[in-house]
């Protein structure tokens, strides 16, 4: 102040001003600073250290919901400070003139003069119809899909569609106060159409492929399916490709167009039980009513082993070393394929070891034709 007093004194009015606006300015936006920093903390302090009733879906994501919380306060005030900005440097005469002002700033495209309100309004209907979206899905959540005990797959279907249909009529809206008619998206619409005639063949054939997998449900989240002899489990389905993971924790991006049209063997779809099937070979001349009796028991005894319906023996056939049998089991969990076989084979070998039973192994007879008289005379010398 006192550089614009004597800029007075000596007559340098013109500076004297300039220096005044600029530390107006320069306070300005030091008070703009500290408001945000205190902004900042005292949002992060209610999301975490508070004890006040919070929303569960800022309580279930409170970081997701202090990032967009902050950024929502710095934008307002940012809007605040800059209408402040350009009252103070003599611009305009009140901030609400000053916002008008901002918000009436724009370029004229083709027919159509956007302005920045109508961009910001246009990126708010966006923004909006997606923050819907989750606060629809996270009231599905906590109201419906836990006391409906729904099944995953069904939760992210539905989360999805959702989410499709707000960010949809959202895009539409926006496009709409931009000035976009439906003429003239037709055309935007009917250009693209070539393009993908050339060039989006693919991309569009997974897309609706997605749109498959998401309405019909052939193949759900959490599935286990089986794709060109390997077993995986599906992790996400998108709008392109599905994700999908190994037995080695490998993740496989597969378009959604080859679950479609490719056979696909989906083992959880309807159930998580399971038919096992395991071969066992007895050497001839085994008691086959006491081979058939252990592995009953073998079945029975197992406690992964479903009752219903009973194992199964089945004698199937006269092999060339051995007399072939299968034992046929049900298993209540998929997942535990492999751990049950284990244990009933390790059980079989035991009990069949047990009973006297010998698990045949290939044997070949040989028989000599003609055998050279060198070879034969030192067996049939008497020994002395």
């Amino acid at each position: 102040m006192t550089i614009v007093v004597v800029g007075e004194l000596l007559g340098v009015s013109m500076l004297s001003k300039f220096l005044f606006l600029a530390a107006r300015a320069m306070a300005l936006t030091i008070s703009w600073w500290l408001i945000m920093r205190c902004a900042g903390g005292g949002l992060e302090w209610v999301v975490h250290r508070s004890n006040w009733p919070l929303p569960n879906l800022v309580r279930q994501n409170p970081d997701t919901a202090l990032r967009r919380a902050t950024f929502l306060v710095n934008f307002l005030l940012g809007v605040i400070y800059l209408s402040a900005l350009l009252v103070a440097l003599d611009i305009y005469q009140d901030p609400f003139t000053a916002i008008k002002g901002l918000l009436d700033m724009g370029v004229i495209i083709g027919e159509q003069r956007v302005t920045v309100g109508l961009a910001l309004e246009a990126v708010a209907l966006t923004f909006g119809a997606m923050i819907i979206a989750r606060t629809v899905q996270g009231l599905l959540l906590a109201g419906v899909y836990e006391r409906g005990h729904v099944d995953p797959g069904v939760r992210f279907s539905i989360n999805r569609l959702i989410t499709y249909a707000f960010v949809t009529v959202g895009a539409l809206l926006a496009l709409a106060v931009l000035g976009v008619r439906l003429t003239q998206l037709m055309i935007i619409l009917s250009a693209l159409g070539v393009g993908i005639g050339f060039g989006l063949k693919d991309i569009v054939n997974n897309f609706i492929g997605g749109l498959i997998l998401l309405f019909e449900r052939p193949i759900r989240v959490g599935d286990t399916i089986e794709m060109e002899g390997q077993w995986v489990k599906v992790k996400k389905i998108g709008l392109r490709a599905t994700q999908i993971r190994t037995y080695d924790n490998a993740d496989v991006i597969v378009p959604n167009n080859d679950l479609i049209i490719n056979q696909v063997t989906n083992w959880t779809l309807s159930s998580r039980i399971m038919r096992l099937r395991i071969p066992v070979g007895v050497a001839y001349g085994s008691d086959i009513s006491l081979v058939i009796k252990t592995l009953e028991a073998c079945a029975k005894g197992h406690d992964g082993v479903s009752a219903t319906p009973k194992p199964k023996i089945i004698f199937r056939s006269f092999g060339n070393s051995s007399l072939d049998f299968e034992l046929n089991v049900w298993i209540l969990d998929f997942d535990d394929r492999y751990i049950i076989q284990t244990e009933l084979r390790r059980k079989i070998d035991q009990s069949f070891r047990e009973a006297g039973i010998e698990i045949a192994f290939p044997q070949r007879d040989l028989h000599l034709r003609s055998v050279d008289e060198t070879v034969l005379k030192p067996l049939r010398e008497p020994k002395s």
